[in-house]
Formats: C-alpha cells, sequence, structure tokens
C-alpha cells in the first residue's frame, strides 16, 4: 500500500505503519501539550501507542484464524482510523468466515479483562467503574482504565451488523448458513446500507462525526456487495467467455495522431500497442493521449506515452483470476493472449461492468451471462 512503512514481519504477513498513522501521534502530542503540558503529551501519545498495540493484535486474531483455513494474509496496515488485515480472501465457508470475523473481536475481550482483572487487584475497585471506563478523554483517568474501556469499545463498535465492521461478516456468515453466500451478502449489506443512513440522520442532530461514519459504511456494504457479485458473475466462466474481440491496434510506430484517428471513427477508450509479432507493448488510454496530444504534440511516438505494464492472460484461464488483475494492478485493461503469446482480446473495467449488469439482469441463474458458455 502507498506511502506505508514496514516495521516487521509474522511469518508471512509483513506489519505496516501508515505515514498518516505517524502524523496522527504528533497531532495527538500537540493537542495534549496544549492542555496539559509535556507530560500530558507524552502520556497520550502513550496512550494512543497502547490502544494500537490492542488494534494489531485484534487484526493479528483475524490473521491467525484465516491461517487456521489456508488463507494467507500478506500484511496488516495501521491507520489513524484503525488497522486493516489484508486477506488473500474470505472464507465462503460460513462456519470458517465466522471464526475468521469472530476473532478479532474476541482478542478485545480478553485484553479487557485482563485488564479489569489487574485494576480490580491493584486498585480494589476504587478507580474503576463503569462511567471511568466510559470517559476514556478525562486526564484524571489512568492509562490502564482508559486501555480497558478502548478495548470494550473496539469490542461494541466492531460487532455492529455493517461491513466493512467485524459485526458485517458474523452476519454475513449466519445467513449464509441458512442461503446462498451472495444473497446472505446482499442482505447484510442492505442492512449495513440501513445502519449507514440511520446514523447518517441521527449525525445531523447530535455529532456531525456520525455522519462521516455513515457514508463510509454505505460505501463499504456497496463495495462489498459488489465484489461478491461481480464473483458471482464470472464463476465457472473463462476469459475467452468475457473478453472484447473486437478492437483496434496501434504500432510501435503510431503517432498520437494515429491514435486520435483510431479514437474518432471507433468506441474504445483503450488501444493496446502491439508489434509486430501480435506481443503487446503497452496500452494508450484516451487520457493519456489528450495529454500528450496537448503536451508532447500529435507526431509523439504512442510507445513514449503509453502504459507498458499491462498484464496478459491466456485466454483459456478462468475469468475471475483475470478480474482481481484488473483491480489489484489498477491497469486499464489486461490482456489476452493465445498459447504463442499473441494478442487475441481484451479485458476492460467497462465491459466488466457490463458483465455484472447481464449477469444480474439474467433469467436463469444457471445460464452464462454472454450466452457462450460453459457449464459452472
Amino acid at each position: 500500500m502507498p506511502w506505508s512503512l514496514t516495521v516487521g514481519r509474522l511469518g508471512e504477513t509483513a506489519i505496516r505503519i501508515h505515514v498518516t498513522f505517524l502524523l496522527f501521534l504528533v497531532w495527538i502530542w500537540a493537542a495534549y501539550y496544549r492542555s496539559g503540558g509535556a507530560s500530558a503529551a507524552w502520556e497520550g501519545v502513550l496512550f494512543v501507542a497502547l490502544l494500537f498495540a490492542c488494534v494489531l493484535l485484534h487484526e493479528l486474531g483475524h490473521v491467525f484464524a484465516a491461517r487456521r483455513y489456508g488463507v494467507k494474509t500478506p500484511d496488516i496496515t495501521l491507520w489513524p482510523f484503525g488497522g486493516i488485515a489484508n486477506l488473500e480472501r474470505i472464507p465462503e465457508n460460513p462456519a470458517q468466515e465466522l471464526v475468521v470475523a469472530i476473532a478479532g473481536p474476541l482478542v478485545n475481550v480478553v485484553i479487557a479483562l485482563v485488564l479489569l482483572v489487574i485494576l480490580s487487584a491493584t486498585l480494589g475497585g476504587a478507580d474503576l467503574t463503569a462511567d471511568s471506563l466510559v470517559k476514556i478523554e478525562d486526564p484524571r483517568t489512568s492509562i490502564l482504565v482508559k486501555l480497558a474501556g478502548a478495548n470494550i469499545f473496539l469490542v461494541v463498535f466492531n460487532l455492529i451488523p455493517a461491513f466493512p465492521m467485524d459485526g458485517g461478516r458474523v452476519l454475513r456468515a449466519l445467513l449464509a448458513m441458512r442461503m446462498g453466500h451472495a444473497k446472505a451478502t446482499a442482505t447484510a449489506a442492505s442492512i449495513g446500507q440501513g445502519l449507514a443512513i440511520g446514523m447518517g440522520l441521527l449525525g445531523i442532530f447530535t455529532n456531525p462525526m456520525l455522519m462521516i461514519i455513515g457514508v463510509f459504511v454505505f460505501l463499504a456494504a456497496s463495495g462489498e456487495a459488489g465484489q461478491v457479485q461481480l464473483k458471482e458473475a464470472s464463476r465457472g466462466l473463462l476469459v475467452s467467455d468475457a473478453m472484447i474481440t473486437h478492437f483496434e491496434t496501434l504500432g510501435p510506430q503510431s503517432t498520437v495522431d494515429d491514435a486520435a484517428d483510431a479514437l474518432i471513427r471507433s468506441t474504445q477508450k483503450e488501444f493496446p500497442v502491439v508489434d509486430g509479432a501480435g506481443h503487446l507493448r503497452g496500452v494508450l488510454t484516451r487520457d493519456a493521449m489528450i495529454r500528450a496530444m496537448k503536451d508532447q504534440g500529435p507526431q509523439t511516438a504512442v510507445i513514449e506515452v503509453m502504459q507498458a505494464d499491462i498484464p496478459v492472460v491466456e485466454a483459456r484461464s478462468k475469468l475471475d483470476a483475470a478480474l482481481k488483475l484488473i483491480t489489484s494492478a489498477q491497469v486499464p485493461a489486461v490482456g489476452v493472449v493465445d498459447e504463442a503469446g499473441r494478442l487475441v482480446g481484451l479485458l476492460t473495467p467497462e465491459n466488466v461492468g457490463e458483465l455484472m449488469m447481464l449477469h444480474a439482469a439474467r433469467p436463469e441463474r444457471g445460464a452464462h451471462p454472454f450466452g457462450r458458455g460453459r457449464a459452472g
């Protein structure tokens, strides 16, 4: 992830801190310094550091639970708003997803219980009240009491039944035990969006931060539903079932002016640059073409302004793997090649969107959206 610093590794999982988190610590130090001086500032930074150590343990709970089912986690990234464990995939078995989703909050439950036991033994309950656990911003509250209260809050917040919180995945896992994974995702996403709207309305009259959280939750629920719909649409299909086969190409010797002519006479937005042997050299997008026309002139060679790092897949490979390339590599298109490495097709975000629309509109769930098909 851009702007992330790797601070350690735990097996195959990299532990990363986003630079905005370091800026957040500086902001915390300054805010506490203005209100209580240097000692308060360092105490505030210490509390935030300990809190995010708990967040890291929360994410490691997901990681170790996922490893139990053979799911790898390339990295964990800590942000100012929390942590993200980048799981390779979400288990489709509902019981497995339930274990992976609940593992993180359970870690915070254990931390909170341990802290409460320690506080009860050392303070005798004198400084340990429900009110003190809630008022973690009160400077008179000890760090351990604040930390216990923060972990209780993390449990409650993460179990809100809405994506991307763990509660949304717990809800989907429970629903998927009675219905299909796709339908369970759609239902859980709808519930999450309803909660997001409720947060937004409540935020209008109370705390504007609830409006921001509501928007974030609404978009996350929509994104989760879209990913599952895309996976369902591509299930059982090959790349050859969905690729574009009628398109114009450019040669390495072509100019931006030649590309502009091709843009006018076609509906394409991405133009593959192919050498004499039919091998893909790169892709020239419409935006790159217009920038080059303006900044460098129409006689600029397309090979100088094209995007060269375009992944390719074979036509007989599985479609879902190719779709992951489009999103993970953030490229304008994926080239489709035959056994000799010659370009025979393209996959673009636009025709992936068309695939999803046809999948949603098809009358028979077992029929393939492009009607060329193979049994799933």
